[in-house]
């Protein structure tokens, strides 16, 4: 008969890795070793997208602030150029919401970049 090791932590291994592997299809859920393999790599593909997802989400606002600086009668570089020599910092985040929600408010920037 094989002795058993390390019984309570492998077996507490094994679960931890079989819990996250929980909405796999077939054997990645179920067998120890392609489950194990399965979630290495999803954590790795988790930690790279996590930085991805902050380009994105930025190439997302330069998106709406263009669309809204083209409404305004500006291309997206020339309001920002315009607002970096008028000296007005707000980040893209905000500059974005504002093109989303408040037009008024966004044509105002506009017309202030312009001058």
């Amino acid at each position: 008969m094989p002795k058993a090791k390390t019984v309570p932590a492998g077996r507490a291994r094994r679960k931890k890795f079989l819990k996250r592997a929980k909405g796999f299809v077939g054997g990645r859920r179920k067998l120890y070793r392609t489950a194990r393999e399965t979630v290495q790599r999803a954590m790795a593909f988790a930690t790279r997208d996590r930085r991805d997802s902050k380009s994105v989400i930025r190439k997302l606002w330069i998106t709406r602030i263009s669309a809204g600086a083209v409404e305004n009668g500006l291309t997206y570089s020339r309001l920002i150029g315009g607002l970096k020599k008028a000296k007005i910092e707000i980040d893209r985040k905000i500059l974005a919401d504002l093109a989303n929600s408040e037009q008024k408010v966004f044509s105002e920037i506009c017309n202030i970049a312009k001058a």
